[in-house]
């Protein structure tokens, strides 16, 4: 195995602190010792020394989100995504892909997603408009009634925006499943040709924009237009009046997005937000510290423990009283709204807006 020496000395510089044994979203889910970032760095280093073969190991590589709690908490200061997806790289250059994966690649190299939903009637409903909103194949796909409600949001704050499906697909799947391949850069080349035909473009998943902003520019992929997160623009669109909302005493809870919190920097603009419109009433583990609470991808494929992974930001959530999640990503919309505990509901940033017009 093949990898680079920055990603063999991110497997080889664990010094046990433990801290992220109970931070991981899949260990805490199953309770299994190998998922957590220490475990994983030590299956690297065994088949880096010869004494575990890579096809062995394939597995809880793709059990891994590459949420990055396991970064935040490391007190060695490293990055076991860095080793994950050049691993995962090498999983599929030497044909030890495991069957569940190859059957995805094989769906996406057939019809361009992994997912199985037609949504063409919605490309063709929006169409039109001189700003984008980069939906994200996630949400496009699996959450599309958030899609809708995102676009009538805008149209309320007079941004006549569009869909675009060559822009959607910002090569997030197949980067998430092969890591830096040639077909991954190429999709994103390809997905930078459209988002470079218009002058604004609002990036409604905070993991596309996070991609976007972090692998392409080291992949030297340069966007020429303005990008602005969907936080960034419905904050903007309710401070300059275009957006009238009504202040509520409502009681909302904001279920972090890693993505934003920890690779955009960013764990204000969805409780600024709440603000606007009611009151923010905080769950346990907030902002960079936010456990995950579902992966879409990884759903196709291990959907039981997606399910255990929302139910357990759920006992968060219900330990302290948190009766409205409002989330910032559809992959934890759709999870979330699948494992609701009676009484207890998730709703989208656009949907509690809306709510309050």
């Amino acid at each position: 195995m093949k990898i680079s020496d920055k990603a063999r000395q991110q497997a080889e510089s664990c010094r046990f602190c433990w801290m992220c044994r109970h931070v991981c979203p899949i260990g805490n889910a199953d309770g299994q010792e190998r998922n957590n970032a220490r475990a994983r760095a030590l299956m690297v280093q065994y088949v880096l020394r010869g004494t575990e073969k890579l096809e062995d190991i394939a597995d809880n590589m793709y059990e891994c989100t590459l949420c990055g709690a396991c970064t935040n908490n490391c007190k060695t200061g490293w990055d076991p995504k860095i080793f994950i997806q050049e691993v995962k790289t090498q999983i599929v250059l030497e044909g030890k892909t495991p069957e569940y994966i190859v059957k995805l690649l094989e769906k996406y190299q057939q019809n361009g997603t992994i997912f199985d939903e037609n949504v063409e009637k919605l490309y063709q409903k929006h169409s039109e408009g001189k700003v984008l909103l980069l939906a994200g194949q996630n949400a496009i796909y699996k959450d599309s009634d958030a899609v809708e409600k995102a676009l009538d949001l805008l149209a309320k704050g007079n941004v006549k925006a569009r869909l675009d499906k060559e822009a959607d697909d910002t090569g997030f799947a197949l980067w998430f499943l092969t890591g830096k391949t040639n077909e991954t850069v190429e999709q994103a080349k390809k997905s930078v040709a459209e988002l470079n035909k218009y002058e604004k473009v609002i990036v409604y998943n905070p993991v596309d924009l996070s991609l976007i902003l972090h692998e392409w520019k080291e992949w030297g992929i340069e966007v020429k237009a303005q990008l602005l997160s969907f936080n960034e623009e419905l904050l903007e669109l309710i401070n300059n009046g275009q957006l009238k909302v009504k202040k509520s005493k409502k009681e909302y809870s904001l279920q972090d997005n890693y993505a934003y919190a920890r690779e955009l920097d960013d764990e204000k603009s969805g409780r600024e937000l709440i603000a606007k419109v009611g009151v923010v009433k905080d769950m346990l583990l907030i902002g960079k510290e936010a456990n995950l609470a579902g992966h879409l991808i990884m759903n196709e494929y291990m959907p039981e423990k997606m399910a255990l992974v929302a139910q357990g930001r759920w006992v968060n959530a219900k330990n302290m009283g948190c009766k409205v999640l409002v989330t910032e990503n559809p992959d934890e919309h759709v999870l979330l709204a699948k494992t609701a505990p009676e009484g207890y509901k998730v709703i989208t940033v656009e949907e509690m807006i809306l709510e309050n017009l």
